[in-house]
Formats: structure tokens, C-alpha cells, sequence
């Protein structure tokens, strides 16, 4: 998978999950998503959504604000999930 195919997926998921008030198909990788408008209880809705997308579990020390803090962050997060198994 692509870095850029990568990035498009968990923009999906995002849009899907976030509830936020910005366009997730136009807004900066590195954008805040929590200042857009996403609360903890959508970024708990969000690793759902990338666990299934990617058929992966995101582990304890993953589970923290800064890994859902923007769409970046959240692929860092997918791709370090996957070269732990």
C-alpha cells in the first residue's frame, strides 16, 4: 500500500467517524482534528474504524489523544501498528 493510498483510507475513516467540521478530503494531513470539531468519544469511534479498515488493534501505548490528532498521525500510528506484528 501506498503512502498515498494510505493516507486516502484513513481520510475515509475520518470523514465516516470524526464529526468534524472541516472537509476531510481537502484538510491538511497535519491539521488538528480535536480543533476541527472531534471529540474523544469520535476518536474512539475513529480507531474502531481504522482496526476494521486495517485489520489491526491498536495496542495501550497507541491509545492516547496525540495518535488521533490528525490524519498523519493516525497513518504513523497504522503503519507502526503493522511492523509490530
Amino acid at each position: 500500500m501506498t503512502d498515498e493510498q494510505l493516507t486516502a483510507d484513513v481520510r475515509e475513516v475520518v470523514k465516516q467517524y470524526a464529526g468534524i467540521s472541516a472537509d476531510a478530503d481537502v484538510i491538511a494531513a497535519d491539521a488538528d482534528l480535536y480543533a476541527s470539531g472531534m471529540t474523544s468519544f469520535a476518536s474512539v469511534e475513529v480507531m474502531l474504524g481504522l482496526e476494521e479498515r486495517f485489520a489491526i488493534e491498536f495496542p495501550p501505548d497507541l491509545v492516547k489523544r496525540g495518535t488521533f490528532l490528525s490524519i498523519s498521525a493516525m497513518a504513523d500510528a497504522v503503519v507502526e501498528i503493522r511492523s509490530r506484528t
